[in-house]
């Protein structure tokens, strides 16, 4: 098994995907349909499903076999990935996902055209709330449809909850985070809210789920785990290079990072290491959305010239040879497994989008 072969089944994926939103309109109460299918159309607008392709990775590492039973709990992660998205959007005050509107802005538009009395940005945002907490009980409902014994559905459940935990700290980490002088903020905070926020529900949780649904015990699972772990930090770090405009003609992202201002290990860094003037230069930009095209440049210029781009560079590469070395070393990940694990990995770290 390998990452072609798990990609063969997205489209099973979106079906399931299809076939609850329809099951839940056709039991919803009238007047809710329409929501239900404004989250039916954001989850379906795509996204790369690796979350929930590590999902059925986890479950053949964990049985050998074909991870088609392990398909509503894929399913289960999309949903929690829209939840996700969603609260993120309103939090971002982000204004598109996935080439369409954010959901608050959706909600608030249609406000707008019906004439609906009260001020539309108020409601927008707490009906995209509310649609966000709707994806939760898609989310159990999938987790609790799969096939496996119950040992396993509960072994999974418990997993589910502290991935939800834990991404929830992250948030709250780094919403304060975002609220302190960069010089406030060390290296550690960032990399503990990559490990809450992004390596756990990203990488980690995606893997053990899947193994446990697979008959694999929790306490057989720490080396699964923490390669996990590395590969999501890692991961998170590559995304922040991106999301800061470098490799942007392959990536085709922008600076974005910058002008909202993220505490990212680049920002960091480079303040931490910079000089007065590099400082000025970065807070510019920071957080500032009329920065022009020649400021978000020298910023980036701060960053290269203050090594802070090379040391996120070295950083994600230890991360990386780190969990390959645990990886060759551990006996309680299978071996005809170990292959997939280093390809996603790989998939992981050396993206370009």
């Amino acid at each position: 098994m390998n990452l072609a072969a798990l990609y063969r089944y997205v489209p099973a994926l979106e079906r399931e995907l299809r076939s609850s939103y329809r099951a839940a309109r056709r039991d919803a109460p009238r007047g809710v349909e329409a929501y239900v299918d404004a989250n039916a159309e954001f989850t379906l607008r795509g996204g790369k499903r690796f979350r929930a392709l590590l999902l059925l990775a986890g479950y053949h590492l964990a049985t050998g076999r074909d991870p088609r039973p392990a398909l509503p709990a894929a399913a289960s992660l999309e949903h929690f990935q829209s939840w996700m998205l969603i609260h993120d959007d309103i939090i971002d005050h982000a204004d598109e996902r996935r080439g369409g509107p954010t959901l608050h802005r959706s909600m608030a538009e249609r406000h707008r055209t019906e004439h609906r009395e009260g001020a539309s940005e108020e409601y927008g945002t707490g009906i995209a709330i509310t649609l966000g907490d709707l994806e939760e009980p898609f989310t159990v409902d999938a987790l609790l449809s799969v096939g496996v014994s119950p040992g396993a559905r509960l072994a999974a459940m418990a997993e589910f909850a502290r991935m939800t935990r834990l991404t929830a700290y992250g948030q709250l980490l780094d919403i304060r985070n975002g609220t302190a002088s960069p010089g406030d903020v060390t290296e550690n905070d960032v990399l503990n809210v990559h490990r809450l926020k992004s390596a756990v529900y990203t990488v980690a949780s995606p893997l053990l789920l899947g193994s446990l649904l697979g008959g694999r015990r929790r306490t057989s699972l720490a080396d699964l785990e923490a390669v996990g772990i590395d590969f999501g930090i890692a991961f998170q770090l590559r995304d922040d290079v991106l999301g800061a405009g470098f490799d942007a003609d392959e990536s085709g992202k922008s600076s974005n990072d910058l002008i909202e201002g993220k505490r990212t290990l680049l920002v960091v860094k480079a303040w931490a290491d910079g000089t007065e003037a590099d400082r000025t230069r970065l807070g510019r930009v920071l957080g500032n959305p009329h920065a022009t095209p020649e400021d978000v440049e020298r910023a980036r210029d701060v960053i290269r010239s203050t090594g802070s781009l090379a040391y996120s560079e070295r950083r994600i590469e230890q991360l990386e040879a780190r969990a390959l070395t645990r990886l060759a070393r551990s006996r309680s990940i299978p071996a005809r497994g170990k292959p997939l694990v280093r390809e996603i990995g790989d998939r992981l770290i050396r993206r370009r989008s």
